[in-house]
């Protein structure tokens, strides 16, 4: 069977375009002529396991007060101008970076830009503004710690990579993020906000040679010190704290009572591969796939359709630059959450003893490669994938985005899905977070 991307290929030039600008940034461009748009998407080295081990929350605080302008553009004007152009701008961070967005008619990216990569890199961070943002970004903590979800996940996360850094909140604590100080971030923000440090993805209606010429203009034209201070982090000069082993797998299992649920959570996780291991990263996506996609998918319809075990089942893996959690999680009555687990663990346990049948594995590919299709029709979903796979350096597969990742899946055979299981979802050590109502 062949499985190809005919649709998104079509849809633009074969392939993306890297290079290295003389400013230090990192270009990823595809030029896709028939969109009336151009999407960028700027990723930066500086998430959660980058904040200084005294300040974490760093890195997503720095994230509100990058919108709070410089000395040369005033707070809100950098909003002011995406949306008088008709466009749309976000912003996220994550364990292994930050990243900023937006979305513009084609022939305004030379307008735009240049205001967001000037926040980028000249940030004014106003102590006045800082305080003013500090109770938006406390209250974003609080909202979340009022989340059963987002509470599980983090406990899940602690518990799975205990001392290491992938164990951190994004968000911080609220007696360590009250506390961080305009001085302890304009260093932060000096020590990691830096070209060199930086993607760009830029996907749309515009030219290798236009890219390249807006974004060189955009991060040189600039008075930013790429002088690096020597005391601004606690764990050594190259941003990484010193243990960074990854725990070794075993069985840990833990029920957390709260009194605002209605219904059971099950988390379960296994330690996947990481951006090392990039098939195999890629090819837990199709177990996935097998085990938790849409109505035929063995747990889901086990679990969901036949018996009733659970209200909802998901399962979901997502590439980092260390190895990241396979996940399956589940809401369901708390009465049912030890059979649900074990009928979780046979279904695991079938795909180790007997290779998957053809019939089945070939619609998971199918479908994880129609999923793939659709994900990146617009510009600014090619700029996400292309701007964060660049960033974890899969060069490959975003130079052939349209090919590259259905060919890994396209080769998966029924013996290599076997093994792949196998090799990362013990039937024995595995993680198991519970959420019931108190």
């Amino acid at each position: 069977m062949t499985i190809t991307c005919d649709r998104i290929s079509a849809k633009a030039s074969p392939q993306a375009t890297f290079l290295k600008l003389g400013n230090g940034i990192t270009l990823v461009h595809q030029d896709m002529p028939a969109s009336a748009v151009v999407s960028v998407d700027v990723w930066v080295k500086a998430g959660a396991t980058s904040d200084p081990t005294n300040c974490l929350g760093m890195a997503h605080f720095l994230e509100h007060m990058i919108f709070k302008g410089t000395e040369a553009i005033a707070t809100g004007e950098f909003d002011l101008v995406i949306e008088s152009e008709g466009g749309i701008s976000n912003a996220a961070t994550s364990l292994d970076y930050a990243h900023y967005n937006f979305t513009v008619a084609a022939n305004r990216l030379a307008i735009a830009l240049p205001y967001l990569a000037q926040m980028l890199l000249e940030a004014k961070i106003d102590e006045q503004e800082l305080e003013q943002e500090r109770l938006v970004v406390l209250e974003e903590l609080r909202q979340a710690i009022d989340n059963p979800d987002w509470v599980a996940y983090q406990h899940l996360m602690e518990t799975a990579y205990d001392d290491h850094v992938y164990s951190r909140s994004v968000l911080g604590s609220e007696s360590v993020v009250s506390k961080i100080t305009a001085t302890q971030m304009r260093e932060y923000h000096q020590t990691y906000y830096r070209p060199e440090n930086m993607t760009v993805a830029i996907t749309g209606s515009v030219t290798r040679e236009e890219a390249i010429k807006i974004v060189d203009a955009a991060f040189t034209r600039n008075t930013f010190s790429r002088n690096i201070p020597k005391n601004v982090l606690s764990y050594g000069s190259n941003g990484t704290i010193t243990n960074q082993n990854l725990p070794s797998p075993t069985m840990r299992r833990d029920t957390i009572s709260l009194p605002m649920v209605q219904h059971s959570r099950l988390h379960m996780a296994w330690m996947g591969a990481s951006v090392a291991n990039l098939e195999d990263a890629i090819q837990l996506e199709l177990v996935t796939m097998i085990l938790t996609e849409g109505r035929s998918a063995r747990l889901v319809r086990e679990l969901l359709e036949e018996s009733g075990l659970v209200q909802d089942i998901a399962g979901s893996f997502a590439l980092q630059q260390e190895s990241a959690l396979f996940t399956i999680f589940a809401y369901l009555d708390a009465e049912n959450l030890e059979l649900v687990e074990h009928k979780i663990i046979q279904q695991v346990q079938d795909l180790h003893n007997q290779p998957i049948a053809e019939a089945e594995l070939n619609k998971a590919k199918r479908s994880l490669c129609n999923q793939f299709i659709f994900a990146l029709e617009s510009p600014s979903q090619l700029a996400n994938f292309l701007g964060y796979h660049s960033l974890l350096g899969c060069e490959e597969l975003c130079r052939d985005w349209s090919n590259a990742y259905c060919e890994i899946i396209r080769k998966v055979q029924p013996i290599d899905l076997q093994h792949l299981v196998k090799k990362y979802l013990s039937l024995e050590n595995y993680i198991v977070t519970c959420v019931v109502p108190d």
